[in-house]
């Protein structure tokens, strides 16, 4: 199979239901979305992985990849055929960092947090994960939360708990993450405050 083969079955129909999805995570943070996808992307790059990126980046929206998704060039390729966006290797140049490996340590101080005058410029990183569910793990609040919200990844990202501390250190800068696992998909905008971990 090749990447042409790859994509979006109706690119305009499924890029805007993925896009919605996305950006009902980040308006609710914590809250789980449907992300249903049918793309059949090169391994280790995940199909939930592949529609974030299909859906949101392009010729100026760089993608970095963690080492896992970098081993594999036929990921690259896919993603520049179906993106048009350039693929980098330094973190600071990316607007989406793709991880398929969360156990990893990323180079989190080196990926872009925006600036005073443009704080939208920054990273989105999207990891995938195996399990996401609602059940006690993290405890979250902030806006687009109304009271407290419970999520639970399996695992857990290695670096995202600093990453979350960091991007209240540093509002209005910051990183903002996306979770997808098989189905589904939650964000952590940078207003999202860690209460409580497992």
């Amino acid at each position: 199979m090749t990447a042409l083969s790859l994509g979006f079955a109706d690119p305009v129909a499924d890029a805007q239901r993925v896009f919605r999805a996305v950006m009902n995570a980040l308006a609710y943070p914590g809250r789980l979305q449907s992300l249903r996808s049918d793309l059949d992307p090169p391994h280790p790059l995940t199909p939930e992985l592949a529609a974030v990126a299909l859906a949101l980046a392009d010729h100026e929206a760089p993608i970095w990849m963690d080492a896992e998704l970098a081993a594999v060039p036929a990921v690259a390729e896919f993603l520049r055929f179906h993106t048009g966006a350039a693929v980098v290797n330094d973190p600071a140049e990316a607007a989406f960092a793709l991880v398929a490996n969360p156990a990893s340590g990323l180079p989190i101080e080196r990926f872009a947090r925006g600036t005073a005058d443009y704080p939208d410029r920054s990273t989105t990183l999207v990891f995938a994960v195996s399990h996401l569910s609602n059940a006690p793990g993290w405890l979250l609040e902030g806006p687009g939360i109304a009271d407290r919200e419970n999520l639970l990844a399996s695992p857990w990202p290695r670096d995202l708990a600093d990453i979350v501390r960091g991007n209240r250190l540093l509002f209005p800068l910051g990183l903002d993450v996306l979770l997808t696992a098989p189905g589904q998909v939650a964000g952590l905008p940078r207003t999202t405050r860690l209460l409580e971990e497992v």
